[in-house]
């Protein structure tokens, strides 16, 4: 019999469950682990930052520095619920239900806990509700394929909620509270809601409105039993995500002020990209050796002087493969190409220019990653895939499109989708151009 199942259901295996599954039951049966006991949140919500992505002050930071993502994520796809442009009532009444979310739960706790934190995002689809257009000053186009070897289906919902915490009750509350489905939450009056305003989207090929996923040591592991994961549970126990590896670290992050819109309407605001990708690691764990993994997920330099231990915690607040960007067709010759490594060579004065905040999931019962990326313009990510895509290493002809070439060939992206995060003020169903 498998490890885990000898030890049975963990908290966090059936926080996890609940929050997959969701609706009040679910909600009931998390509250029966958890019991958070958090404080509610501000009454003046003024002093919430206007960058609804400026997340980091909330975060705890490990003992390198690094940020230590909520455990627990939900995404909501979210269509208007209404026909045409969205009315000025329907707006006030979006605000107050965010403004109801903001009051009802702090962002992080004294002892460091994230109580709750999200987002709200648009999608071009939304903008073309709207005689205007976007000014130039917000890099926005529709989702697409980025690679030759992927079609993935585009996600093109009004809108996509993004909430984190802790906790996964807190999810499942703000969630009910966000629809309609709660009058109260943590204590505090849910003042209005999105019901009337908000539906759940519908997604072209049956895509999920509702994903949901978790980061962090343990929680990959104590979810393994999952399509595209041996049975043999290979997930080390204190791997924060299916690949075995750390990822975030501090240096290997743009800063929230670096993705940050910096003029225009909107800005204070950011973009954010989302694929879903299916994740198969039978041979990542089964056929090729530690080394292999090492190679293909930093750079092969790191393999050969064996410089990563155990998930790579001992690197610090760097995965260390600046250098290793110089050398990318020279290690394609030779057979085996990193991810990061290739990564690298999409820089700005010596910094990526996203910030990820990607988490795993077992969406479906199979393991998969929710891509999460932060950036000024979708344009910077395009360019991050584009030089993850090694194209000019797979030339070189000792590796594959995808076999050798970074982590390609475990991967498989399902779906995308980009979206505007606009500053705090104008959250609410913006028009294309806030204040005119």
């Amino acid at each position: 019999m498998p490890p885990s199942r000898q030890r049975g259901v963990s908290r966090r295996e059936f926080v996890k469950a609940a929050v997959a599954i969701g609706g009040s039951a679910a909600l009931s049966a998390c509250l029966g682990r958890e019991n958070p006991d958090l404080p509610q949140g501000p009454d003046d919500l003024s002093g919430l930052s206007r960058r609804q992505h400026a997340w980091n002050d909330a975060l705890r930071t490990d003992d390198h520095g690094n940020h230590v993502p909520p455990r627990h994520h939900l995404l909501l796809y979210l269509d208007y619920a209404g026909d045409g442009t969205p009315t000025d009532t329907d707006r006030e009444t979006a605000e107050t239900a965010l403004r109801s979310l903001e009051r009802a739960y702090p962002p992080s706790t004294d002892d460091g806990d994230i109580g709750l934190l999200f987002t709200v995002g648009y999608a071009p689809a939304y903008f073309d509700r709207f005689e205007g257009t976007l000014p130039e000053s917000v890099d926005l186009p529709t989702p697409e394929a980025l690679a030759p070897f992927e079609d993935p289906v585009p996600d093109e919902p009004d809108a996509v909620v993004h909430l984190a915490s802790d906790y996964g009750s807190v999810l499942l509350a703000a969630e009910e509270g966000l629809l309609g489905e709660r009058e109260e939450v943590n204590g505090r009056e849910v003042e209005a809601t999105f019901d009337g305003v908000f539906e759940r989207a519908s997604l072209a090929e049956g895509g999920r409105a509702r994903r949901t996923g978790f980061i962090g040591e343990g929680l990959p592991a104590d979810n393994q039993d999952v399509a595209g994961i041996p049975d043999s549970e290979p997930v080390p126990d204190d791997a924060p995500l299916y690949m075995g590896f750390e990822s975030g670290f501090e240096k290997n992050q743009a800063t929230e002020d670096y993705v940050t819109i910096a003029e225009g309407p909107f800005a204070g605001g950011t973009t954010q990209h989302v694929s879903s990708m299916d994740l198969n690691l039978t041979q990542w764990y089964e056929q090729d050796s530690r080394e292999h993994r090492e190679a293909s997920m930093f750079c092969p330099a790191h393999a050969d002087d064996d410089v990563i231990e155990g998930t790579g915690e001992n690197l610090g607040n760097s995965n260390g493969v600046g250098g290793c960007a110089e050398t990318v067709e020279q290690d394609a010759r030779d057979g085996v190409v990193g991810h990061a490594q290739k990564n690298a060579r999409a820089r700005d004065d010596g910094r990526p220019v996203m910030l990820r905040r990607d988490f795993d999931s077992t969406d479906g019962d199979r393991a998969g990653l929710h891509f999460l990326a932060l950036q000024e313009s979708i344009a910077d990510f395009v360019k991050t895939r584009e030089a993850m895509n090694g194209t000019d290493a797979a030339a070189e002809g000792a590796v594959g499109q995808r076999a050798n070439n970074g982590i390609l060939q475990y991967i498989n992206v399902r779906r995308r989708g980009n979206y505007l995060l606009p500053p705090r003020e104008s959250r609410a169903l913006p028009t294309p151009n806030p204040g005119e």
